[in-house]
């Protein structure tokens, strides 16, 4: 093998945002992740409505109204298949990804959102509810893939000094989808009994703009060159995202990286869980992603509108006021975009928990004592902002970056499969334990969402390493002591030109 001093050291500069790479953010993020917050929130305006129109297709049908109870059941589908169907998306990402490229599964992932939007907008013309439950459930495997597939894809096109910022871009694009369909459910826009279709089926215009735009732009480098063995392409692709002609020493990293993962073998779903150098980075996605939803977010947005009305808020005015808590979390999580390379992953993620934890005990004796404290229920609306600035800030976005700064390139898809699986999984527990919780515990059920966020801050404090500015393999490294393995890369500074065979004696895996 050669020694370093006989080569030049390839040159490194810091990356910086090119034209090329955000145009491939915003599209990537607008055309899936938009969708996944839009239709979280899309059903919940225009559901009298909807509920409305179940009744009159079975009462015409059958020539009896509806009972209520199935009422309940079918709307309770309506709802309930859209986390479903996300879990099955999650399912789809490591076969598809490693198949068809990061790129490559967001342009499929359309078919999820453009054959739903359609059912769903002409549902009241076919008179049938049923296509709204299985179009739901369609669109649910949409977000589960483009969830997982899109912090994934802009995680490998970024620089290390980037990847933070482009890694929050989807989340912030989940934010604005939920603020879009607050918007747009607004009583006098689309909110109304004869807009609620157009409003449902206006998901499938994102996708429509991402499988037009979205082919003029670069697959990861990362996948062509350590999956598919296409160093040509990968070299064009770094030198159009990057700018400029030298990407010697990115492509030399990932030369380093392909052949670390050689050296343990090329990972499937099922050989990931027994990997010894991945078990705590497996471990904490577990956690954040479980820590992330079963926090109470959900919960806490299912329980806003009676705290605003508590408070005081006229009924007709509670919409507004939706709206502006979805203005926040928008503001918050455009924030952490700009924060997260100075402050660091690991900081936003204490930070974020701290503050959900403090604001979920403040709201349980606030909702207590509000019957006899008149101010109380202002504190309770503050205490609904204050979650979802912590929220927003830590928990919401950050999970996905450091889901895919911990795993290297193989590994990464069936990573964020379980990920994934573990976050719809979750969301789907929330929404189906909650209501019995609240009818059970009342407010004292928000007690046990400050326990969870504080397990979780405690699991970070004591397990997850800052990750910022740092390459996949040197992530790798910083968990190898609690990994009980060796990881060895040598120096790095390899010639452009080195064969294979001598980079296989720079990467040693040692289990011990």
């Amino acid at each position: 093998m050669v020694h370093s001093e006989e080569w030049e050291k390839p040159v490194e500069r810091e990356g910086r945002l090119t034209t090329v790479l955000v145009l491939a953010t915003l599209i990537s993020a607008f055309g899936s992740s938009f969708q996944y917050g839009y239709n979280v929130a899309v059903v919940n305006s225009p559901s009298p409505y909807m509920q409305q129109f179940y009744n009159s297709t079975y009462a015409e049908r059958y020539g009896t109204p509806m009972d209520e109870g199935l009422l309940t059941l079918l709307w309770s589908l309506s709802v309930s298949m859209y986390p479903l169907g996300g879990f099955f998306g999650s399912l789809m990402v490591a076969p598809l990804a490693n198949k068809l490229g990061r790129k490559g599964t967001l342009l499929f992932n359309n078919i999820f959102s453009i054959v739903p939007a359609v059912m769903m907008g002409v549902s009241e013309i076919a008179k049938s509810y049923e296509i709204i439950i299985v179009a739901r459930f369609l669109v649910g495997i949409c977000a589960g893939l483009s969830s997982n597939v899109v912090p994934m894809y802009l995680g490998e096109l970024a620089p290390k000094n980037l990847r933070g910022a482009l890694g929050i871009v989807p989340q912030l694009f989940i934010t604005i989808g939920i603020l879009s369909a607050q918007v747009l459910g607004i009583r006098n826009i689309l909110g109304t009994s004869t807009g609620w279709t157009l409003m449902l089926g206006l998901t499938g215009v994102p996708a429509v703009m991402e499988l037009l735009l979205l082919p003029f732009f670069p697959e990861s480098p990362r996948y062509m060159l350590i999956q598919r063995g296409d160093e040509r392409t990968a070299k064009t692709a770094l030198q159009r995202l990057r700018g400029w002609d030298d990407v010697d020493s990115e492509l030399t990293e990932m030369r380093l990286e392909d052949q670390s993962e050689k050296a343990e073998g090329r990972l499937t779903v099922l050989s990931l869980l027994g990997q010894p150098s991945l078990r705590w980075q497996l471990i904490s996605i577990i956690v954040m992603n479980m820590g992330q939803q079963l926090s109470g977010v959900n919960a806490i947005y299912y329980y806003a509108d009676s705290i605003y009305g508590t408070a005081g808020v006229k009924q007709e005015d509670i919409q507004y006021v939706t709206v502006g808590t979805g203005a926040v979390n928008v503001i918050m999580t455009m924030a952490a975009v700009y924060i997260v390379e100075a402050a660091g992953r690991r900081l936003l993620l204490l930070c974020g928990f701290g503050i959900c934890c403090g604001a979920c005990v403040l709201l349980t004796v606030a909702l207590t004592l509000q019957e006899s404290v008149t101010w109380l229920p202002y504190v309770s609306v503050g205490c609904v902002m204050t979650y979802v600035i912590g929220h927003a800030i830590g928990p919401s976005p950050i999970p996905y970056v450091v889901t895919t700064e911990m795993f290297r390139q193989s590994a990464r898809p069936a990573a964020f499969m379980v990920a994934g699986s573990v976050h719809w999984l979750s969301n789907f527990t929330v929404g189906l334990v909650f209501p019995f919780l609240e009818r059970g515990l009342g407010p004292y059920s928000f007690i046990i969402f400050s326990g969870i966020c504080l397990a979780t801050l405690i699991y970070i404090w004591l397990v997850v390493p800052e990750t910022k500015n740092k390459t996949f393999l040197e992530i790798c490294q910083m968990f190898a002591e609690r990994n009980k393995v060796e990881i060895k890369l040598g120096d790095g500074n390899l010639p452009l030109n080195e064969s294979k065979e001598s980079l296989k004696d720079v990467v040693k895996v040692t289990v011990f």
